[in-house]
């Protein structure tokens, strides 16, 4: 049964760890909310042990400088933990003494970070690459055929390809615009295969209990906005989740949300309007 609590403080001495949503939680795509680097400090205050979780395809020293710019204190969270940084360990594995190859890098304003360090040369030609990568998506700028047209003839080759940002909507300065998981869904109707990296999938879940390991799952709790990634995610790893009425779900009502509850068989053991202590 979802509870709707007015401040995490209600549940706060359940739990030794959160796992925090970065966009529609603490910020949009403009800026933070205004509320939201006092109430980290606060929650940071009562000892928890805090991880920011995002699904973002940049590593994780990257957006923990990013959000810091934005007025929160780093001290407020023990790892930023992305999607991204989750890809970039497995890739390194993967490719840890063998021979440089080709990525076609789907990404945001040209940013190579995604690769920095690996054995990987980026490249925009289908037809030559080894591997895609889409780590962003530029769907305030460019709709789904210019998509379609740069990633046709990496499916139709069989190209491997990894999504390490589910999102199917993002949030920009404009407003929402499809997210790199919708890129993704796309190059699968091409035909081709993803692996898909970030929330709800196990691996940077996995990641971060490896990082809480003396915590046990009952005492960690996530905190989302989207029932597809954030709150079907926590249910997967069997550990508790919030929702809050921010960010992507924001305009829908009790009814809708129910039924996004139903849809992913993954209802929040709580709902909360924004975050807040």
């Amino acid at each position: 049964m979802t509870e709707t609590i007015t401040g995490i403080s209600d549940i706060a001495d359940r739990f030794d760890a959160f796992l925090i949503d970065q966009f529609g939680v603490l910020r949009d795509g403009a800026g933070p909310y205004p509320q939201a680097p006092a109430e980290l400090k606060k929650l940071r205050v009562l000892g928890k042990k805090i991880i920011i979780l995002s699904n973002s395809g940049k590593r994780s020293v990257e957006n923990s400088v990013r959000l810091a710019s934005l007025g929160f204190d780093e001290a407020c969270w023990d790892w930023f933990l992305t999607s991204g940084e989750t890809a970039w360990r497995m890739m390194a594995a993967e490719t840890d003494g063998g021979a440089r190859k080709r990525c076609l890098l789907i990404s945001r304003d040209g940013d190579t970070s995604p690769l920095d360090g690996l054995d990987y040369d980026r490249t925009e030609d289908a037809e030559t690459a080894d591997i895609v990568l889409i780590a962003a998506s530029e769907g305030d700028r460019y709709d789904l055929g210019h998509y379609q047209t740069l990633l046709q003839p990496a499916a139709e080759r069989g190209l491997r390809c990894l999504c390490t940002n589910p999102d199917k909507v993002m949030l920009t300065a404009n407003g929402k615009a499809f997210g790199a998981g919708r890129i993704a869904d796309l190059y699968e109707e091409l035909g081709g295969a993803v692996t898909w990296i970030g929330k709800p999938f196990p691996d940077i879940y996995d990641q971060a209990k490896i990082f809480l390991r003396a915590i046990p799952p009952r005492r960690i709790c996530a905190i989302g906005d989207s029932v597809e990634h954030d709150i079907a995610g926590a249910r997967m790893a069997g550990i508790a989740s919030i929702l809050v009425e921010t960010g992507i779900h924001a305009e829908a009502t009790a009814t809708e949300r129910a039924a996004l509850f139903a849809l992913h068989e993954a209802a929040p053991d709580f709902i909360l309007p924004d975050f807040r202590l």
